[in-house]
This record gives structure tokens, C-alpha cells and sequence, in this order.
């Protein structure tokens, strides 16, 4: 397992050659110190963890690994099917202007053609995603003061990867000096 930055664990799901709408997530806030925990995984991909905290408004700082080259019997049960009610999505900036206004007439298109016939909130979502071309999204399991309880249930499974992320990301807290994350 190799700990890297958090946001080098995001550019790994964003280049990815999988299906974007396949990726499943788990989050909530930490056990024990500031910030939040995130597993996000796919069945072709594996399973990674992330720990960050807002340093400030402007800056968010953390760590995370892959620790699961798949997604298994143990740990599928663990993250949201698709019918779970929460989503989530990676997301890429567009590349200049002329990327940003072809994103804009794409988004504008498909909400216009949802808004104009019956649709479901799913249908939507997906939709939308395919108009922003992300690169990963799929159903999560989150909740913002507490924890969902898969994810104790995935710490328990990767115990070593837990101490040695919380250990790093402690570390960084420390060496930034603030004591709290920013909320």
C-alpha cells in the first residue's frame, strides 16, 4: 500500500478506463480527529481510501491509498447499491473557454430535454454527468455529522491501512498547526 496525496488519488479514479458510472462511495466523518473519511470504489478498479480536513475555506488537506485491488465478496456489501438515494461525483475543470461553453450548451440541452418529458431523478443525474463528461459518479453512502455505518464496517477490513492513513493525516494537521479543521 502506498499512502499519496489525496488529490493524486482523485487524478487515478479521473483517468481511469472504466465505466464512470460504476463507482460507488462511502463517507462520513472521522472516528477520532478532525476532517472525513471516504472509501470510493469500482468493480474493475479496487477499493480506495481517502482522509482529508479543510485546513481553511480555500484548502482541503489529506491522504489516501488504494487497499483493494478489487472489489470482493466481503467488501461489496459494504458500499451503496445503485437504487441508494445519495450520489456522488469526480469531477474535471474544463480545459479553457471553449471547453467551459461547450459543457455549458451540452448541460443546457439535457436539462431543457428532461424538463420537457417525464423523467426520474436517476435518469437525471446520469444525464447530467454524461453532459459534464465526468469521469467517475455513482450512488454514496454519506452523512455529514456522523458516520454510515458501512463505514466502520470498512475500517474494520483494512485496520492497518486506517492506522497508517489517520497517522499521516494527523501528521499533516499537526504540521499545519491549526488543531481543527475549518467548518
Amino acid at each position: 500500500m502506498r499512502i499519496r496525496d489525496w488529490q493524486d488519488i482523485l487524478e487515478d479514479v479521473t483517468e481511469r478506463d472504466s465505466d464512470r458510472d460504476g463507482w460507488r462511495a462511502v463517507a462520513g466523518q472521522r472516528r477520532d480527529g478532525v476532517g472525513e473519511d471516504l472509501y470510493l470504489g469500482h468493480p474493475s478498479v479496487g477499493l480506495y481510501q481517502l482522509k482529508t480536513y479543510a485546513k481553511n475555506p480555500y484548502e482541503v488537506r489529506g491522504v489516501g491509498a488504494r487497499v483493494a485491488r478489487k472489489i470482493d465478496d466481503s467488501i461489496d456489501p459494504l458500499l451503496p447499491d445503485v437504487d441508494h438515494e445519495g450520489r456522488f461525483a469526480v469531477q474535471t475543470p474544463p480545459e479553457d473557454e471553449d471547453d467551459a461553453e461547450e459543457a455549458a450548451r451540452r448541460l443546457e440541452e439535457t436539462v431543457r430535454v428532461h424538463a420537457e418529458t417525464p423523467t426520474t431523478p436517476d435518469d437525471f443525474f446520469a444525464d447530467v454527468m454524461d453532459a459534464l463528461d465526468s469521469p467517475a459518479f455513482g450512488p454514496m453512502a454519506f452523512e455529514f455529522a456522523d458516520r454510515p455505518d458501512e463505514l466502520d464496517d470498512l475500517v474494520e477490513e483494512f485496520d492497518e491501512a486506517e492506522r497508517l492513513l489517520t497517522e499521516e493525516l494527523d501528521a499533516l494537521v499537526e504540521e499545519d498547526d491549526v488543531g481543527r479543521g475549518f467548518y
